[in-house]
């Protein structure tokens, strides 16, 4: 009896992948040549000629500027479940309203991080805090801003007396976590400094609770 050959031929073998998959550029633009467009108290911006890392040519103004902090003042001890946080409200002509918004500031020329940060507590809030911790740096616009952001948390706060400047009207305040949360959701804190902040805690918080 005749046996009959098998009419299924074996599955061919995969083909590699010829295509090479694209790795980031890790080169940084060159800059062809950079002039002070404006120079002001407070920033300067650069109009500079740029070869970008594709090879592309073009012009981007710049803004300089020596970088700023800002500080979740926090009480945890008044009422741990739903800590206080300080705020401030001031008038904003850029954005044309009034915010609710952490202190802050810009660095002065050399000034480190955490000084600058415990300098603009004292002269914004009259606060003082013995306990610092470093949350986060962001750039709010890197686009065309080179102003990085330290935030920074201060807990076991300590009220004392504010030293603003002459062209600063704050109101400062302490409102609990669970407050302000509502308020970023609905849609009724718009800076930006304070959302990544108190997002930023509240999650590091809530981990650290059920550790």
């Amino acid at each position: 009896m005749a046996i009959k050959s098998s009419s299924k031929k074996s599955p061919a073998p995969a083909k590699k992948s010829t295509s090479k998959q694209k790795q980031p550029s890790l080169r940084k633009a060159r800059v062809i040549s950079s002039k002070v467009a404006y120079k002001g108290h407070l920033f300067s911006v650069h109009t500079d000629k740029i070869e970008e890392p594709g090879g592309v040519i073009g012009e981007r103004d710049i803004i300089h500027h020596n970088g700023s902090v800002a500080v979740l003042g926090v009480d945890e001890t008044t009422n741990p479940d739903d800590p206080l946080i300080i705020i401030e409200r001031q008038y904003r002509h850029a954005a044309g309203q009034f915010l609710l918004e952490i202190p802050a500031g810009r660095l002065d020329p050399g000034e480190r991080s955490l000084a600058g940060a415990k300098r603009e507590l004292i002269e914004e809030t009259g606060y003082r805090s013995k306990k610092w911790s470093h949350l986060v740096r962001y750039y709010a616009s890197p686009g065309f801003l080179g102003e990085s952001m330290d935030i920074w948390v201060a807990r076991d706060i300590v009220a004392g007396e504010a030293q603003p400047e002459e062209d600063e009207r704050i109101d400062v305040e302490l409102y609990p976590l669970s407050k302000l949360l509502e308020l970023i959701y609905t849609g009724k804190i718009h800076d930006g400094k304070t959302i990544i902040a108190t997002l930023l805690y509240d999650t590091q918080r809530r981990k650290a609770l059920t550790r």
